[in-house]
């Protein structure tokens, strides 16, 4: 299997097509911890940089930070976990699971500390969930996005919802939180549109959206970014100015989606805190070989982001290395 050392621990980072994983290596030799994430996406990035990190602090610690050569390539996942699980020289193994069921099974068989990273999964061999509480953050975005929906007058909103593959738990916890918030605010979720995450297929359901309710709608609660950013080029491409009125919520903190916020053209985005998941990630894992005890759940926090705050979270990003 290829792989491409990552030397920087905040720079961006990219991976050249063809390779089946990159890795990304610390100092130090006493403790080895696998690192396997979805893709190599800004908020895996920034995950990757928060990993890198920790690692650097300890000297006694070696991080291997491997992915899949395609984002939905869950089978090449579970090959990367296998030899991970079987590599004696492996200590630990962090990782961000695209299908719970076959990692799951593959965890039986194995002592070695297994950290989940950014999605959960069920298993006995998990000592702890890393990532953000998807559910309550969602929610608190889409009360932000129902409260500027009824600042522009609509009293009860309309809203309809893009997310991603059903039963990928992340989107499906985003999708409660978001469902959660519409009916607190006394509104109505016209509709649930599944994009399977894919920018295409959320931009192709974007037009029905727009083809189906010609008079606009409320608000757009979107599961990911990637996939906001594609129904905003779609309203704007279809110079729709009834949908560039439309109250428009992402989810995960993108710079290109907090340039669009910038812009006017997304309302609220749920900012993931991915360097603190990727940093408490690997802490997690090295107190676990330490002996120490691991919470089963560490939420890595979020925050919503508005016109209000944007200014303070883009210069907090900056002192982290993490705005280009």
């Amino acid at each position: 299997m290829n792989r491409r050392m990552i030397a920087a621990a905040l720079a961006c980072l990219a991976c050249t097509a063809g390779l089946s994983a990159c890795s990304l290596t610390g100092t130090g030799d006493t403790h080895h911890i696998a690192v396997i994430i979805k893709h190599a996406g800004e908020h895996f990035q920034n995950v990757m940089a928060g990993a890198e990190a920790c690692a650097s602090e300890h000297p006694n610690v070696t991080i291997d930070i491997q992915f899949p050569s395609s984002a939905d390539d869950s089978a090449e996942q579970l090959d990367l976990f296998r030899s991970a699980l079987d590599d004696d020289s492996v200590d630990a193994v962090v990782i961000s699971p695209m299908q719970s069921g076959p990692l799951s099974a593959a965890a039986e068989s194995t002592d070695k500390p297994i950290i989940a990273l950014d999605t959960d999964f069920t298993s006995d061999k998990k000592l702890s969930f890393v990532g953000t509480g998807n559910e309550a953050a969602a929610k608190s975005g889409g009360l932000a996005a129902m409260k500027k929906a009824k600042s522009n007058g609509a009293d009860k909103p309309q809203a309809v919802i893009l997310t991603g593959a059903q039963g990928d738990e992340t989107h499906e916890a985003r999708l409660r939180g978001y469902r959660s918030a519409v009916e607190q605010a006394g509104g109505t979720v016209l509709e649930v549109q599944y994009c399977d995450a894919e920018p295409d297929r959320a931009a192709a359901a974007m037009e029905a959206v727009m083809q189906k309710y010609p008079q606009g709608v409320d608000a757009l609660l979107v599961t990911s970014d990637d996939m906001a950013l594609a129904a905003i080029k779609c309203i704007w491409d279809n110079n729709s100015a009834v949908y560039q009125k439309t109250v428009i919520c992402g989810f995960d903190g993108n710079q290109a989606a907090v340039e669009a916020l910038d812009r006017g053209e997304l309302t609220v985005d749920i900012a993931q805190q991915g360097y603190e998941m990727g940093y408490k990630a690997v802490e997690a894992a090295l107190d676990a070989l330490e002996g120490k005890s691991v919470e089963s759940v560490i939420d890595s926090g979020s925050e919503v982001i508005t016109a209000d705050n944007i200014d303070a979270y883009i210069a907090d990003c900056r002192e982290k290395g993490l705005w280009s």
